[in-house]
């Protein structure tokens, strides 16, 4: 008998790709399935004109669309996991992990020049604090400007001479066949990404059995682990988009989990950065624990400050 499952999205380019490959995706696993989408137009999307982290961050993404999930309007959301808050609504649950994509963020700016050599003066556009404090950190001379908008929006900003470049994650140009346009791919080591950025959230109601079970052939195990870590990491720092910080848990020897950790002040001062490697069936520990270890650094100054 055919099924029916209504996935929930936000209506810009990059969510839509998102839906439609988990849409595709659930269609190839599932003889007979039928998907629909649902378009939600969340605050985070009709609110424009201010930096995220003054109007509530990027929870603004989710709440629209979780809340037609718990109204039975919709059965699934695909969110980019880096958007969810670091506790979700008890009735949802991230059902399904699929395989993380390239987690860096990078530069499109002038051709052959990195962000370190970029002149002074240089407009550099991010919505993003983190990635702001780490442009000041390793070149202050940039002038760092905000920038709110999806992807093609802040491509167009770079086209137009309003800026003349922007930081961003390597995922979403990847997704959207862009990644032509990357000028410098930003290793992990010099800018450690947002916490789970590259990772697809599959939501659903906590208990809804058919819902769950259609989407379980589309979790991979590796991603969920590192974004257990991850969220761990920012549960324990209890921070979003408010605070300057980054998470990024890796793979290493004999499949050992390494994460790592940093906060960072606003301008790239103070800047405490902290890492501990252990089996990855602790992931959830490693990443709390790398998250104490900052704040008995002193990072929670930092995120004092920023709160």
């Amino acid at each position: 008998m055919t099924t029916t499952i209504r996935i929930a999205t936000r209506g810009s380019e990059l969510a839509l790709w998102q839906a439609n490959h988990i849409r595709d995706a659930l269609r190839a696993a599932h003889a007979g399935l039928e998907v629909e989408l649902l378009i939600v137009t969340t605050d985070g999307d009709r609110i424009q004109d201010r930096p995220l982290h003054e109007i509530g961050g990027k929870g603004l993404f989710v709440k629209g669309i979780e809340e037609r999930l718990l109204a039975g309007e919709a059965d699934l959301a695909v969110h980019s996991m880096k958007d969810l808050p670091a506790e979700m609504v008890p009735e949802l649950v991230v059902a399904a992990t699929p395989e993380r994509v390239d987690p860096r963020d990078v530069l499109v700016g002038p051709p052959g020049v990195a962000l370190a050599d970029l002149p002074a003066g240089t407009r550099v556009g991010t919505g993003s604090l983190r990635r702001a404090a780490l442009c000041a950190r390793e070149n202050p001379a940039a002038q760092v400007m905000p920038l709110r908008g999806n992807v093609p929006t802040r491509l167009r900003k770079v086209e137009q001479g309003e800026l003349d470049a922007v930081i961003l994650a390597a995922a979403g140009l990847v997704r959207l066949g862009l990644a032509d346009r990357i000028t410098e791919w930003i290793a992990p080591e010099r800018f450690c990404p947002s916490p789970t950025q590259g990772i697809l959230a599959l939501q659903c109601r906590a208990d809804d059995a058919r819902s769950r079970e259609l989407l379980a052939v589309l979790d991979h195990a590796p991603t969920a682990t590192r974004a257990a870590a991850e969220r761990a990491f920012l549960r324990r720092l209890q921070a979003g988009c408010t605070v300057p910080m980054g998470c990024f848990a890796e793979y290493v020897a004999d499949g050992a989990l390494q994460v790592t950790g940093l906060v960072i002040g606003d301008g790239g001062r103070p800047y405490f950065r902290a890492s501990k490697t252990g089996p990855a069936a602790d992931a959830e520990e490693l990443g709390a624990a790398v998250g104490h270890t900052l704040l008995e650094m002193g990072a929670d100054a930092v995120l004092a400050a920023a709160r």
